[in-house]
Order: structure tokens, then sequence, then C-alpha cells
């Protein structure tokens, strides 16, 4: 009789432990840092371009919407998910970034995943930048399109990519690519796709409420908004200062997108709350348009100390300016020196950054005084990693 005691069952999550040491050998270890409700750091990290997240009209906008239509949507857009809440919204921001229709998503995520697979398919060409958001690439691998990625910025590969493809074909970029703050070249792309009939989708995420006439965002300002080949995703979590996601195009577009979209068919609708005070920020920036040029103006300051005490920084094309670090492990140490002296700044490193090059991301916003820009550019300055 075999008396050897059964070997213990195998964990099916050991791997774990191998892939964190890995990650923390690396410098690429990440943890989750909840904030509280009144930080005592200046926030130059967030996405709040225009200072509209805990603005009293936004706030109170939200939160009556949620007092009058409830906590939750209730289910998806197509049971019981859509209010006139929700058809407001897509209304008036439609009309305000000069497309013919919109579809409110619960998320930026949401909707760039809706956008590209819902428009593609077996049988179409994506040609998608190095670079894009990782919501567009997964939106490429899940699309069962075949998908060609070319070299950032570069309308000439996409031209190259799109010639001799006979079926359909869509374009796709960031209209602000959100490590380096730089913009894709929006007309010499749409120029490329028309040359054989294709598509332009365009994440104007970081476009949207910064960019274009009193922040109706990068297409309107390169004069896309409206083209019948022309689709537009961006998020209400931003500028908006709210939360959601949204694809602005052509009313068949977007009608389709109501049919096909498996992320706005099988998901719930933006809760209220956060669809009311989007909409409230919208009202908002149309009566105050100045507040984009202000965030702009702040970002392209911190780029000319950065630069002039010799940071290798990038020249922001929105809010976003990028300072490069020697590694990982620096970029860490970089961002908690910061926050020692009262500055929240991003930091990002692998696998979120596309050329594996760590950064500090810093993000300006439209309420930064000119004394917190001088005093927060010097502190990240005197703490950057010394050769």
């Amino acid at each position: 009789m075999n008396s050897t005691p059964p070997a213990a069952p195998h964990s099916p999550f050991g791997w774990i432990e191998e892939h964190t040491a890995v990650r923390a050998a690396a410098g690429l270890h990440r943890e989750l840092r909840p904030r509280p409700e009144q930080s005592p750091l200046l926030d130059l990290a967030g996405n709040d371009y225009l200072g509209l997240t805990r603005h009293p009209e936004v706030t109170r906008a939200g939160a009556d919407a949620c007092l009058r239509w409830g906590a939750g949507a209730t289910g998806s857009r197509l049971v019981t998910g859509s209010t006139a809440l929700h058809a407001e919204l897509e209304a008036e921001i439609a009309d305000f970034t000069g497309f013919e229709a919109a579809l409110v998503l619960a998320s930026g995520y949401a909707a760039n995943l809706a956008a590209v697979t819902a428009l593609t398919g077996h049988g179409t060409l994506l040609v998608s930048d190095a670079a894009n958001h990782a919501s567009l690439i997964d939106g490429c691998r899940l699309s069962r399109a075949r998908t060609e990625v070319v070299p950032h910025a570069d309308a000439d590969a996409v031209r190259k990519a799109l010639a001799g493809h006979a079926g359909r074909a869509v374009v796709v970029s960031d209209s602000v690519f959100s490590v380096d703050g730089d913009a894709a070249p929006l007309a010499e792309l749409a120029a490329a796709a028309r040359q054989t009939g294709a598509a332009l989708l365009v994440d104007d995420a970081h476009g949207l409420g910064v960019l274009g006439d009193g922040g109706r965002g990068a297409l309107h300002a390169a004069g896309l908004a409206g083209a019948p080949d022309v689709v537009c995703t961006a998020t209400l979590s931003k500028a908006l200062g709210a939360q959601g996601g949204v694809v602005l195009g052509p009313a068949a577009v977007i009608d389709h997108l109501v049919n096909a979209a498996r992320t706005f068919i099988f998901d719930t609708g933006l809760a209220p709350a956060a669809a009311g005070a989007a909409l409230g920020a919208l009202r908002l920036l149309r009566r105050e348009p100045e507040r984009a040029g202000r965030a702009l103006g702040a970002a392209r300051t911190f780029h000319r100390l950065f630069t002039a005490a010799g940071l290798d920084a990038t020249p922001p094309d929105a809010c976003v300016v990028s300072v490069r670090a020697p590694s990982p492990s620096a970029a860490v140490a970089w961002a908690a020196e910061c926050r020692s002296a009262g500055l929240n700044v991003g930091c990002f490193r692998p696998p979120s950054v596309p050329d594996g090059i760590s950064r500090l991301r810093i993000t300006s916003n439209s309420a930064l005084t000119d004394e917190q820009i001088a005093t927060s550019a010097a502190t990240i300055i005197d703490a950057a990693p010394r050769p």
C-alpha cells in the first residue's frame, strides 16, 4: 500500500509571484495611492485641464442629475439606460464640436472599442499609429481586421500602407498623444486616407476642451469636424472634468454603433450624475472659452522653464509636457521627491510608454497661477536626477 501523502495542489496563481519579482527588479512595480478628499499636493498629474471637476457649477449639475434621475442608469442604453439627459448631452456636444451626431458611452475606453470594432471587421485594413493609446490598440486587436502599425505621426507611411488595399480601410490615430503631448498631423492623415477612400478615426481625448475655437477640439481646428469620412472619439473625463466617453460623426455611423457596438449594447449606460456634470461643464466652457488658452499657456511656460534648465522636455501641442528620465527607477524616485515637496506629478514607465523611455508627465490646467507654475517648475528642476 502506497503511504506517500498526496502532493499539495499546485496554486493556479503561483506564477504571479515570479512576475511581481521581475517587475520589482526592473523598477516597474505599481501600487495604488488613494488620495484624500482634499489633497495637500498641487496636482500636476491629473487631466482636469480646465479646472472644472470641482467647479461648483459642474458639481451642482452632477448632483442635481443624480437627485433627479437616480444614482445609476439602471440598464444598457438600449433597455432603460437612455434618458432625456443623455440625449441632451449628445445633441449639445455634437453641436459644440461641429459633428452631425454623437453617442455617449460609459468611458472613453469603451468609446474607442466601440468605434474601432463596429466600423471594421474581416477584410478591413486598420492603419494605426505606433504611439496610439492602449484603448485604440485593444480595439484593433478585437476588431478581427488586419492591422498595420505605422511609424509615429508619419502620413507618408499611412499612404504607403493604404496603397494597393482594395477593401474597406480605417486610419486610426490620437489627436494629441498622451505620453509626449505631441499632435498628430491630422490634415495630412485625412489627405492620405482620402486618396484611397479610407475613413479617418481620431481619438480627441486630449484635444476636446483645449484645442480649436473655444475648445471645440483638434478636428474642429483642422477643419475636419463634420466631414462625412471622419469619426471622432473623446472622453468626458479630462477637460470636461466628469466621466464617460463619446463617439462623434455622421448620423449613419452613430446609428450603426447603436446597433453594432458591443461596448455600447452590452454595457450599462453612463450614470446620470456623470452625464449631468459633463453637460454642465460643456455649457460653462461655451461661456468661458478663455479657459483653454490659459491651460495651453501654462503648458508652454512649463516647457520653456524645463528646457532652459537643461531638461529633455517635449514641446507641448496641448496640455501635456513630458520630461525624460534616465531609467524607470530614476523616474519613480524623481516623482517621489516631487510629492515630498508638495507636487503630484505623473510617472510614466514601460509598458505605458511605447518607446520604453521613462518620463515624468506634467499636465497643466487653467487654474494654475503664475507663482504656482514658477515654483513647481523650480521644484521639478531641483529634484531632477543628476548624471
